[in-house]
């Protein structure tokens, strides 16, 4: 046993031994390397020392490797837009027809797209690649417009507008190809924005061609018809009345409101929302222009026949309002030229009211005679014929006189009111039918003072010549439905009462017939008791009441003849007759009668003073009808 111990130690003890050499060596080996490292470290360091400064050197390469290739690709950018000039030459200068219009303009997009970008470079060795693009656009812009404008024209010749207008169709459009293509063209103009203008002005440029071109069609084609307008009115007798729709203004405001909308349909097919307007207006002012003319000439011809044309102002006035309410209803910007254009004829139509008026009572108050046989004067009969016709212009009257003071046409003053006229203050009526009273009431009252100092020495004439005046006057309103519908009551109140009044101033002259009548029958009153009958009042009578029965009944043969003969003698109105007639068979028959039933045996049937009976009488009254 203690020899195996003593054995098992050994070999650890050489084992350990083994170790601590293995151990010495690794120690050994570690200097070596330590040794080797420190070598290292100190051989690094100058090799860092020495790679330092080549290494700048190479960033410093790099960064210049760097710009120059930056460099040379700036120049191949600044190449490229000569080399798009190179290629967009031949097309642009080959003209819009070879080339065809997408093409062209994108050809044009192409060159606009290499002038930018020279631009941008700012460099002065551009400049004159920057120029010759300019003008090569130009050249294009140019080729463009004069393409717009020639296929434009293709579709603008004057066209007769009566063929349109009396078959109610619209006015021919845009050929759609030709419409197609001008609208092309104006969409790259306007979007291109040329550098050398503002955007907006470069936009005009088809606006302005399209109203060069299209402005003279719509004068052209509206000529006739404002020429038509003047000629229409012209007339052969200075006396004559305007009547509703003989001039061709009517006509000619139809064209151009149907022109205008045609107008306006065809260059919405070519320019944008925000360029309609202003281009309808540059197309229509030529045509404006005619339009202001023509009624500047209507307006000398009403200003020269005011008494006899002035329904042609209310017409003018009716219908040209109309046209700029329906011009303004489509937003079309012309209602202030069309109104500026009106307003000289609407202010002589306005005027012309207190002239009609005045013209009446001058006319009366001017006469120097009037007829001996009690016959109407013109002037009645001329004024109820206005009258007549005033109410075919209600509409355009009761607008001007909406601007007037109120019964402004009363006095020269027709000013606008500072106030508006309410139409329901005039005692219920309205201010035209306020006006045609005054009108009426005028003539009667201006007649009678006239005849009170002419006709002074005869009532009776004054009577048939009041009441021949007053027919015309009734007969004029009760043939004119119109007319009878805006007279007031109180207006025919007062012309009967002057129809009674002018009945009797005739009949004054009859009193001396009734006097001679009425004392007889009052002459031969019933004493007391019991009434006699008429024969017992005839045998009652003595020899000188007889013979003044007789003298009565001879002068009231010779006064009725005479009454008679003088009735004939005037020239009444049938309707005056026969009023007059009524009026006398009221009267005279019934005295007559009572005073033939209790005198008339006073010719014992010989007719030497009872010249007629009951029947006769009648019979002769009758016949003055």
């Amino acid at each position: 046993m203690p020899g195996l111990t003593r054995s098992g130690y050994t070999e650890e003890s050489a084992e350990v031994e083994v170790l601590l050499a293995n151990v010495d060596k690794l120690k050994g080996l570690t200097r070596k390397i330590q040794g080797s490292l420190q070598r290292l470290e100190t051989t690094g360091q100058g090799v860092q020392d020495a790679i330092k400064p080549v290494y700048g050197n190479t960033s410093r390469l790099q960064i210049t490797n760097t710009n120059i290739d930056r460099i040379n690709a700036a120049i191949e950018k600044i190449k490229q837009p000569l080399d798009r000039r190179r290629r967009e030459e031949p097309i642009i200068r080959g003209g819009l027809q070879a080339a065809g219009l997408a093409e062209y303009i994108a050809s044009m997009d192409r060159t606009q797209q290499a002038l930018g970008d020279l631009k941008h470079s700012n460099l002065r060795s551009n400049q004159q690649a920057i120029q010759e693009l300019n003008q090569l656009l130009n050249q294009g812009q140019s080729e463009l417009e004069n393409d717009f404008r020639n296929t434009l024209r293709e579709d603008s010749n004057a066209v007769e507008p009566l063929h349109y207008i009396t078959k109610n169709i619209p006015f021919p459009p845009l050929n759609l190809d030709n419409a197609s293509k001008l609208r092309v063209i104006n969409q790259y103009v306007v979007s291109s924005g040329a550098q050398h203008e503002g955007p907006t002005e470069h936009a005009q440029r088809t606006a302005q061609i399209y109203a060069e071109v299209r402005g003279p069609y719509v004068r052209a084609t509206l000529q006739n018809l404002a020429t038509g307008s003047v000629q229409t009115v012209k007339k052969t007798d200075p006396s004559a009345i305007y009547r509703q729709g003989t001039s061709g203004i009517g006509t000619y405001c139809t064209a151009i409101e149907s022109l205008f909308a045609a107008e306006f349909e065809n260059l919405s097919e070519i320019f944008g929302p925000a360029q309609r307007v202003p281009v309808h207006n540059e197309v229509c002012k030529q045509a404006l222009n005619d339009f202001s003319k023509t009624l500047g000439e209507l307006h000398v011809h009403i200003k020269n026949n005011i008494l006899t044309d002035c329904f042609l102002a209310y017409e003018v006035v009716d219908i040209v309002n109309r046209l700029s309410i329906r011009m303004d209803s489509r937003k079309f910007d012309v209602k202030q030229p069309i109104q500026e254009a009106l307003l000289p004829i609407r202010e002589t139509a306005k005027a012309s009211l207190s002239r009609l008026l005045e013209d009446t009572r001058s006319r009366i108050q001017n006469l120097v005679t009037l007829p001996a046989d009690g016959a109407a004067v013109p002037v009645t009969s001329e004024t109820m014929t206005r009258l007549q016709l005033l109410p075919l212009y209600i509409h355009p009257l009761e607008t001007i006189m909406s601007t007037m003071p109120e019964n402004g046409w009363r006095s020269a003053d027709s000013r606008p009111s500072s106030k508006p006229q309410d139409p329901t203050s005039i005692v219920g009526s309205s201010p035209f039918s306020t006006y045609i009273s005054d009108t009426i009431n005028e003539l009667p009252t201006a007649l009678e003072a006239k005849a009170a100092v002419l006709l002074r020495t005869s009532r009776s004439v004054q009577g048939v010549f009041l009441l021949n005046n007053l027919t015309i006057i009734e007969r004029a309103i009760a043939s004119s439905r119109d007319l009878a519908a805006v007279i007031p009551d109180p207006t025919r109140s007062r012309l009967e009462l002057f129809r009674k009044k002018a009945i009797a101033l005739y009949t004054n002259q009859w009193r001396e017939a009734q006097t001679i009548l009425m004392y007889n029958v009052h002459g031969s009153r019933l004493s007391g008791g019991a009434p006699l009958t008429d024969a017992e009042v005839f045998k009652s009578l003595n020899s000188k009441q007889r013979d003044e029965l007789k003298e009565k009944f001879k002068t009231f043969n010779n006064t009725f003849d005479e009454l008679v003969a003088r009735h004939k003698q005037f020239r009444m109105e049938k309707e005056v007759k026969k009023v007059l007639t009524e009026d006398l068979n009221k009267t005279i028959p019934p005295l007559y009668g009572k005073f033939y039933d209790r005198y008339h045996d006073i010719d014992k049937g010989k007719g030497k003073y009872v010249r007629y009976d009951k029947a006769q009488l009648a019979a002769v009254l009758q016949s003055l009808a």
